[in-house]
């Protein structure tokens, strides 16, 4: 079993033969949208398709449907991972990433002009996923995300290296460029799932799942170690991405307020920064922001009406979040 099968091992239990199947019809369908398209974007294609992940957002795709009768879930599952799948490609090219989970980016294997083709055969690939269910609602809600993820890709990159960035900023970021495909796999999911009434409810469900993954990432750049992230700590600090653990220490360290964020060259120099920041209590304080967004996502699940089994895995899903950075 793979690290981040063994990691959903409890949500997989919950959701039961119905849930399995699914996402291993989801994943033999990415193996063929990667293949077909020249042999050079299939070996990135493919490349990006099996290097790890927890699926996490084909899983919230099946566990918000009611039962899995209508085969678009599946299709409705391949097109969120495909602009997952897609947006990391595209961000590796911006920050110029040499590891992507510990393995190599299509980036440093291909360069910028590959990585680049693959991420666009990605996201249209996705469209075209959603486009062949005939739904126009699928593909509104999938692209009302890519949209959002575009806009909060802007908004960070506008936001690189300021000081004066706030914690209500960086949140709304933070729904744009993450939660925002959280909520659209659960609206999917409803969508081809029989449960249309509660896609409101479902989708925010999703926002606070999301908010709380990104929160707790950033708190993982700042905590470490490699062996679990797959990158140096204080990779945003290097990439002048300003995140709530930063945020929250400046209020409370004069010197980490008067520090020029563009100095941050060298990693040994982050390394010495994120002990500053763990030693603020910041780490804390964040983790308790995300804390709030699973309790609220759990609350929200007492509302639905799901069955047992469902809303068991959901609230798996949502613990998860958390005991991955545990």
């Amino acid at each position: 079993m793979s690290a981040a099968a063994a990691e959903l091992g409890p949500v997989l239990s919950a959701g039961g033969p119905a849930l399995a199947a699914g996402l291993a019809r989801t994943e033999e369908r990415l193996a063929e949208v990667a293949a077909g398209h020249g042999p050079d974007l299939e070996q990135h294609a493919a490349a990006m398709l099996t290097a790890g992940g927890k699926r996490l957002r084909p899983v919230l795709v099946f566990l918000t449907a009611a039962d899995d009768a209508d085969g678009r879930l599946v299709s409705a599952a391949a097109a969120v991972e495909l602009l997952h799948m897609a947006t990391l490609v595209h961000d590796d090219v911006l920050d110029r990433a040499p590891l992507r989970r510990g393995r190599p980016t299509v980036f440093a294997t291909g360069g910028r002009a590959a990585a680049t083709a693959t991420g666009d055969l990605l996201f249209s690939r996705a469209f075209a996923e959603l486009a062949a269910t005939g739904s126009e609602e699928a593909v509104s809600h999938l692209s009302a995300a890519s949209s959002a993820l575009a806009c909060g890709e802007l908004m960070q990159r506008a936001d690189a290296w300021l000081a004066g960035v706030s914690a209500e900023r960086y949140l709304e970021r933070c729904r744009l460029k993450t939660a925002s495909l959280f909520d659209a796999c659960c609206r999917l999911g409803s969508l081809f799932g029989g449960t249309p009434a509660q896609s409101a409810e479902l989708g925010a469900f999703g926002q606070d799942i999301g908010l709380a993954f990104q929160l707790l990432d950033d708190v993982l750049d700042v905590s470490g170690p490699v062996e679990r992230t797959g990158k140096p700590r204080g990779t945003d600090l290097l990439d002048g991405t300003v995140t709530l653990p930063l945020i929250l220490a400046r209020a409370e360290d004069e010197e980490l307020r008067a520090l020029d964020l563009r100095s941050i060259t060298d990693p040994a120099l982050a390394e010495e920064v994120c002990d500053r920041i763990a030693a603020t209590g910041a780490l804390d304080e964040a983790r308790g922001e995300a804390l709030e967004h699973v309790a609220g996502a759990k609350a929200r699940l007492d509302r639905l009406e799901l069955s047992p089994d469902r809303a068991r895995a959901l609230r798996l899903v949502a613990s998860g979040v958390v005991e991955r950075y545990a």
